[in-house]
């Protein structure tokens, strides 16, 4: 198949990945060109080389105008909107079979609707307002969504879902996450360093048991990481950087335990089933869809219960290495996911059948591309 694969661009498909969108972006067009696909990805022009990239912006947005001082401003939604607006014309114009949506722009999935163009979107975050409502004004037979977790459905269909709407968990490389039968008793935390990601609680809970624990992860949150994370680096608490995966993979197969501290509604947790492919078991904070998917290989504590984390951790300490890996090889392997999606793209191209009627959208919403619906069949 002819596949396009439409990514989020405040960062590059590249490694180090900044984080679980941009790492699931690079899984999904590596797995799908193992299987034969030819695939091209939109994204972001300094996005890795090894794969078609076609440049939905010259380089990530974040370089030129930061997310922390632009978002919601108009210079950054125009600045989106004629880059999304060329891809969409590309998108028609590129005889492609199906295109998988993992940006966060609303005109995919309005173009899906519009120009029937087989498209499976999937939704990597909590809803927000622009995209609830493409998403809500989009579904069609041949235009599919999907979910990282069952707890993400809900979020974003409260009442019964439709039947575009449908879960496909995230899946790794497990081969580039090796499993190691023995940590050295410390503990680690992954991922964005942000205050939505909770590490300070985890920092907290390291100083309070005597545990040793290493944050790995780029500092997204400058002001917050040198309020609340650097005062309490030293022999306990540590900061390693920002690795790829191979070394990350290291790093974390030499540990004992995962601290997870999300604050938000986390939709799946990548890191956490990262670490749970090295063997580490998840002491977690029970946020969204975390019990979801560390499942037996975790211990959970709510998020304003310090005490509570702690006995999670000590917990977590006991659980046998195996029993994580395990679970990540029977539920969320890359060969898994991209089965799912495979299947999603094939149903997406059967529903350009269906007998639904032409809808338009506002300017705002959509731009006008193009009168034919290059896709009808």
């Amino acid at each position: 198949m002819r596949i396009a694969v439409v990514s989020h661009v405040r960062h590059p498909i590249a490694q180090p990945f900044m984080g679980g969108m941009e790492a699931h972006s690079w899984a999904l067009v590596q797995g799908l060109m193992a299987r034969g696909h030819d695939v091209t990805l939109f994204a972001a022009g300094d996005s890795d080389p090894a794969f078609r990239i076609h440049p939905i912006l010259p380089e990530h947005y974040d370089r030129r105008y930061p997310w922390s001082e632009y978002v919601e401003t108009r210079v950054l939604h125009d600045y989106l909107d004629a880059g999304f607006a060329d891809a969409a014309r590309a998108l028609l114009e590129g005889g492609f079979d199906v295109v998988h949506n993992n940006s966060l722009h609303r005109y995919p999935p309005r173009l899906a609707r519009v120009h029937r163009v087989p498209t499976v979107t999937s939704l990597h975050i909590p809803p927000f307002d622009a995209i609830h409502r493409a998403v809500r004004e989009s579904a069609a037979p041949w235009s599919l969504f999907t979910v990282t977790s069952a707890k993400q459905l809900e979020s974003w269909w409260p009442e019964v879902p439709p039947a575009a709407a449908h879960v496909a968990h995230n899946g790794i490389d497990v081969a580039q996450w090796p499993f190691v039968a023995a940590g050295d008793g410390s503990a680690v935390w992954a991922g964005r360093i942000a205050r939505t990601k909770g590490p300070h609680l985890a920092v907290q809970a390291a100083l309070r048991l005597g545990l040793p624990l290493t944050l790995y992860g780029v500092i997204e949150d400058v002001e917050y990481f040198d309020a609340e994370i650097r005062p309490h680096l030293g022999d306990l608490v540590r900061h390693g950087g920002h690795l790829g995966p191979r070394e990350l993979a290291a790093e974390l197969g030499r540990a004992s335990v995962l601290l997870f501290t999300p604050l938000w509604d986390e939709p799946f947790g990548l890191a956490a089933v990262e670490a749970m492919a090295c063997g580490l078991p998840v002491a977690a904070l029970e946020m969204g869809a975390v019990r979801e998917i560390a499942g037996e290989a975790g211990r959970y504590a709510a998020p304003d219960d310090p005490a509570g984390f702690d006995a999670a951790i000590r917990e977590a300490l006991t659980i046998p290495r195996r029993v994580p890996r395990q679970r990540v090889e029977a539920l969320f392997t890359r060969d898994r996911m991209i089965d799912r999606y495979e299947g999603l793209y094939a149903k997406a191209q059967a529903g350009l059948a269906a007998p639904l009627g032409p809808v338009t959208f506002p300017e705002i919403e959509l731009p006008a591309l193009r009168s034919t619906p290059v896709f009808q069949k």
